[in-house]
């Protein structure tokens, strides 16, 4: 209870001390499969996502993502895998340059249903090397280290008799943590809603609208990103 306390007495305090707030207009294209392998518990988790600033003109983030699935159930799915991302400068309060990460990451995805809706929750952890990059030359002159966890809810709406056309609605928190965090425990949040369209029995596509808050490190600048995302999305099994 009281580091509970002190957490949220930390995050309105960074509330208090930003700065600087700005806003921008993004676009995101996505990937996300999670493929099986034979009939086997095991498969492969492959995701790119082309982010872009100022209504898709500029390049904001690039993310590859790749990773093994586990299924211990229907309802219960683990995955381990890493990323690889480049941030560009973009926004009003742009970063000195672009910089790289290289990403490990552990999940679990639990479904369930609840009132009359399927759920899922996704927990994630990530551990984080990035780059910090010199201005003058771009070259990297140190990897800081950075814990992450996140959190997901998600869940879906028919809006169709054979629920092929449904509403999408899911919200992710994500929080930092470790020594070398000492301003920005809170990292993010993003909250979306779209339309879902069910493509085939292994593949669906979701068009919708992502509000995405950053707070940046120093805890000064915070980011309101409106941002339009498409989503395609399959589970079509890889056989051998």
């Amino acid at each position: 209870m009281k580091r509970a306390l002190c957490f949220l007495l930390t995050f309105i305090g960074s509330l208090c001390a930003a700065d600087h707030t700005e806003s921008n207009s993004n676009l995101w294209l996505n990937y996300v499969g999670d493929h099986p392998l034979g009939k086997g518990p095991w498969g492969l988790h492959l995701e790119s996502q082309i982010r872009r600033a100022d209504f898709g003109e500029n390049w904001q983030q690039l993310l590859l993502r790749p990773g093994i699935n586990y299924t211990i159930s229907p309802a219960l799915t683990l995955t381990a895998g890493y990323a690889w991302v480049e941030t560009h400068p973009y926004g009003d309060i742009p970063v000195g340059a672009e910089f790289p990460e290289h990403r490990l990451w552990e999940q679990a995805v639990v479904s369930h249903k609840a009132l009359g809706l399927d759920w899922t929750h996704r927990l994630r952890l990530e551990q984080r090397r990035i780059g910090e990059v010199a201005r003058a030359t771009g070259d990297v002159t140190n990897w800081r280290y950075e814990n992450r966890i996140r959190y997901m809810l998600r869940t879906t709406i028919p809006l169709s008799y054979d629920k092929k056309w449904y509403l999408a609605l899911w919200d992710e928190v994500f929080f930092n943590f470790g020594s070398n965090v000492s301003m920005n425990y809170f990292d993010q949040n993003r909250a979306f809603i779209g339309l879902g369209r069910q493509l085939s029995p292994t593949t669906k596509l979701e068009i919708g609208f992502m509000e995405q808050t950053v707070q940046r490190r120093g805890g000064v600048v915070w980011e309101n990103n409106h941002t339009a995302a498409v989503w395609l999305m399959s589970k079509w099994p890889l056989r051998f």
